[in-house]
């Protein structure tokens, strides 16, 4: 049975995928519109690398 370590490394992981999801989702919107997928989508993903730990620690801030 995994410990409280690995969840929170599984949640951390969880939450890196879901904010690089978004950046990709909504980089593609931007670039679509602007005409330059190719930038957008690389800041799409840089973007969403941060929003990860982000959604992170406010999910860890709301259980306290």
């Amino acid at each position: 049975m995994p410990d409280n370590e690995d969840n929170k490394k599984i949640i951390q992981t969880r939450n890196s995928g879901i904010g690089i999801g978004l950046g990709i989702a909504i980089g593609a919107a931007i670039g679509a519109a602007t005409d330059n997928v190719g930038l957008w989508i690389a800041l799409g993903i840089a973007i969403g690398a941060g929003i990860g730990p982000v959604i992170t620690s406010m999910s860890n801030s709301k259980k306290k």
